[in-house]
């Protein structure tokens, strides 16, 4: 599918509840392909637990911000942001990576969060295979870390004043 094509057909929404067991899916299907194998069996099964479905509607009921992007008919990606300024989740579903959806959503989320009181900085802490995405957003690392479980991130930082 050609971009022009694909940017025809997606749209961008805030998520509802009734979209968790979907987020969750995605969200599991792609950690396990692109994460998972780097971290430890406990830190694997921490990291996949918190993005089962029960999780994603703790998130959202929390506050969490959630956008999808959806395609024709298919969740395409997803984007969540905690407390206006934290990137918790950034996936894009493997037919849908390297067409700009990712930093679609991006824009989205942050444009969400700038119009709900943040300044214009972001954190985030990113996965091994995200982190080339990230700083192409901007973001800057510092530094690799593994917390106790074994789950290792990379967290980075956006300063994009407005």
């Amino acid at each position: 599918m050609s971009l022009s094509n694909y940017e025809e057909t997606r749209t961008i929404r805030a998520a509802v509840p009734d979209d968790a067991l979907a987020i969750s899916t995605l969200l599991i299907e792609l950690t396990a392909r692109y994460i998972a194998h780097e971290l430890s069996p406990e830190g694997a099964k921490r990291l996949l637990g918190s993005m089962e479905e029960t999780a994603i509607r703790r998130y959202m009921a929390s506050g969490y911000r959630y956008h999808v992007a959806e395609a024709h008919g298919e969740l395409a990606g997803v984007i969540s942001v905690r407390n206006n300024q934290h990137l918790y989740h950034l996936f894009v579903a493997e037919p849908f990576q390297g067409q700009g959806l990712a930093r679609a959503l991006w824009l989205t989320a942050k444009s969400a969060s700038v119009e709900a009181g943040n300044p214009g900085v972001f954190t985030v802490n990113s996965s091994r295979f995200a982190v080339g995405m990230y700083k192409n957003f901007g973001f800057i690392g510092h530094g690799e870390m593994v917390d106790q479980s074994g789950v290792i991130h990379i967290p980075m930082q956006l300063e994009c004043r407005t």
